[in-house]
């Protein structure tokens, strides 16, 4: 599959990475406008990119947070459901930006952006971000970075931004930053395969597929002969997990439906996993780490996310289906307790002939976890918290 990387999300791309490096850039609203920010993500946040920011002018340092941090900070209502951002500016209407002190510090930006201490109104000067500062709240999080920016407005168009020179700065306008978030359709295109016997499975092949645009990569296990498939063809979509699959972490199930789903495929004469590159329901690992510290603290997996700026569940399963359409399997047998898998398939021409409950076992470190995927989510898992729990 060819693929041409568009001049305008080449350069939200750009600016993406720098963020990622921690790096400053700068975000302009629509062409011949002087509305623009020089503005860093919190992650990695340091004393030189605050000076950086504030300039030899000393400009007010701004925090722009998602409405949903907003709401965990206390500051909004809950956001809406359903669609939440607006589909001519692309700003979410509970965005907040959020006036700093003087004496603002890396450490203590960070608290504001992502712990559980609750400001009052009167201690910040709080309004609604603009359209460039959500265009930095978009990029961190495409680029699955805390959702916080911290920005000062450049009143004209050659505005110092600091130590460094303009020409190290990456420029990028808020039309470029919204055609990449409005890139939804993901491409993946094949990149190798290869024998890979495994302990379950003797008979299986990975094949490894990347997204277009070169940031994620997601492998197909195809488990048996192509030519012993069952018909529908066993299908489980699995977001990868590092601590449940990798190590048996006890706080998910992750790493049981794993390996319970490779059973069921060498039972069965085959089938196919696909293993996506979305960890912590697509907020990354760095963020999921942070959400277990909140859990730790009280909060339900769903909460935790939130207080940290994500949605209750950042995946998007458009590459699974681009990777069933690449190997040619377009009926199958969805191996899931999520609903929302079997809608994406569907609406993505998959035919999803039938469902098949895949269950790990409970223990006092997942009951949380289960649970508020049966209330928060909807996940078909009641059966599984019926069942007894393991060292009780």
């Amino acid at each position: 599959m060819e693929f041409r990387l568009d001049g305008n999300m080449r350069e939200a791309e750009r600016g993406l990475f720098d963020l990622r490096r921690g790096r400053c850039i700068r975000v302009t609203g629509v062409p011949s406008s002087s509305d623009a920010v020089l503005l860093a993500a919190v992650e990695g946040l340091t004393h030189g990119t605050l000076d950086q920011l504030r300039g030899d002018e000393r400009r007010r340092l701004r925090l722009a947070v998602t409405h949903h941090r907003a709401h965990a900070m206390g500051l909004t209502p809950a956001p809406p459901a359903g669609q939440t951002r607006d589909r001519t500016t692309g700003v979410h209407t509970g965005d907040v930006s959020l006036g700093l002190g003087d004496e603002a510090t890396p450490d203590a930006v960070w608290r504001l952006s992502s712990g559980l201490d609750r400001p009052t109104r009167n201690s910040l000067e709080m309004g609604a971000a603009s359209i460039t500062e959500v265009g930095g709240l978009t990029l961190a999080r495409l680029g699955q970075l805390l959702p916080a920016v911290v920005s000062v407005p450049l009143c004209h168009e050659h505005a110092s931004v600091g130590a460094s020179d303009d020409d190290v700065v990456s420029t990028v306008t808020i039309e470029q930053i919204q055609a990449l978030a409005a890139n939804k359709r993901v491409e993946v295109t094949y990149v190798s395969d290869g024998p890979v016997p495994l302990e379950e499975a003797e008979e299986a092949r990975f094949v490894c597929f990347r997204e277009a645009n070169g940031i994620l990569e997601h492998v197909a296990i195809l488990i048996g002969l192509r030519e012993d498939w069952p018909e529908p063809v066993p299908v489980r979509l699995h977001s990868a997990c590092l601590t449940g699959d990798l190590f048996g972490s006890l706080r998910c199930d992750c790493g049981q439906q794993l390996r319970g789903s490779l059973r069921v495929f060498a039972a069965r004469g085959g089938g196919v996993l696909l293993y996506l590159a979305q960890e912590g329901r697509g907020i990354g690992l760095g963020n999921k780490l942070r959400a277990y510290t909140l859990q730790q603290q009280g909060l339900d997996t769903v909460d935790a996310d939130c207080t940290l700026g994500f949605g209750a569940d950042e995946r998007c399963y458009d590459a699974a289906v681009e990777m069933l359409e690449h190997l040619q399997i377009n009926r199958i047998q969805l191996l899931t307790n999520n609903p929302e898998k079997v809608r994406a398939l569907q609406a993505g021409g998959i035919d999803v002939a039938d469902r098949l409950p895949l269950y790990g076992t409970l223990n006092r470190h997942n009951l949380p976890y289960v649970k508020a995927k049966v209330d928060r989510a909807g996940h078909w898992l009641t059966e599984m918290l019926s069942g007894p729990m393991r060292g009780k």
